[in-house]
């Protein structure tokens, strides 16, 4: 066992672990208490995931955060998680608004995630018209049901299937997971990256707007979906997606920013949140709003 800690006050603007995995941009950790997004912050709770074979164990206490995993974590846990983000600096560069500013200050060490690319594709198409918890109920049974199974310390622990394992599974097996109408989608996306057909790591390669192009491609992706891969694996901060909560925003205190059209409303909402790091704004405004700010 690999074990290693570090101080979140060294980390430029801080860190919330609890924040950062349960606002609502990835379903790929999981909560060892069985109860992630059940809305109470949890003193001390174990985190884990599972990248490359590796399980990955995180936890929080006061202004530490530490690890357990089967490898040397380090680097793996600083990318998922986004740690050498300037939160100073990304806050400080962010519009004088104060919706934003507010989201700033409510939710201040936040970060954004970098889930493993397929795994975030496959969560998000789960995604459309569901709670977040039901997402993270979704990306678990399938984990559970078609990834591989690791044995440490004591507990298994369920790998998030790969492109090949999960395109082993029929559209009534996924109905019965409860995926519904997205059963078919999710197969399908599987057995394109299976079959080599497309990846949605290569959007990482391509301007923002080409990338977000690329992977409408994949079945059940729409411009929303595409845009929460962007910004919660590939690394495109200026990314903003369109969500009801985010759809909300505009309509009560962007209006200006709605043109009509996904696209030219994209482009002037990405400009208010302040360009580059826009979807650093974007989360925060969606963690206020959905957990009753404002």
């Amino acid at each position: 066992m690999e074990t290693g800690k570090l101080s979140c006050a060294d980390l430029a603007g801080g860190f919330d672990l609890y924040l950062t995995l349960e606002s609502g941009q990835t379903y790929l950790w999981r909560r060892e208490d069985g109860d992630m997004y059940g809305g109470e912050r949890p003193p001390g709770v174990w985190y884990s995931t599972v990248v490359d074979g590796d399980v990955i164990r995180v936890r929080q206490q006061g202004d530490v955060l530490e690890w357990e995993s089967t490898t040397d974590a380090d680097p793996i846990i600083r990318r998922l998680l986004c740690l050498d983000d300037d939160l100073d600096d990304i806050v400080a560069r962010a519009p004088p608004d104060p919706l934003i500013r507010e989201a700033y200050d409510a939710h201040r060490g936040l970060r954004l995630v970098e889930d493993p690319p397929f795994g975030c594709l496959i969560s998000f198409i789960c995604s459309a018209q569901m709670r977040v918890s039901r997402i993270h109920s979704m990306t678990a049974s399938l984990a559970v049901e078609y990834g591989d199974t690791i044995e440490f310390d004591g507990p298994t622990y369920h790998a998030f299937p790969t492109p090949d394992q999960l395109a082993t599974a029929t559209e009534a097996e996924l109905r019965d997971l409860g995926l519904g109408y997205r059963a078919p989608y999710v197969v399908r996306t599987a057995e394109m990256v299976a079959d080599g057909e497309a990846h949605p790591g290569k959007a990482r390669d391509l301007e923002y707007e080409d990338a977000r192009e690329y992977l409408t491609q994949f079945v059940g992706v729409g411009e929303k979906v595409a845009d929460c891969v962007l910004l919660f694996s590939l690394g495109f901060e200026e990314a903003v997606p369109l969500d009801t909560w985010i759809k909300t925003a505009i309509e009560e205190y962007f209006p200006d920013c709605d043109r009509g059209s996904y696209a030219e409303t994209s482009k002037a909402i990405r400009k208010r949140l302040g360009g580059e790091y826009a979807g650093y704004a974007q989360t925060y405004v969606f963690h206020h709003l959905r957990t009753g700010g404002r």
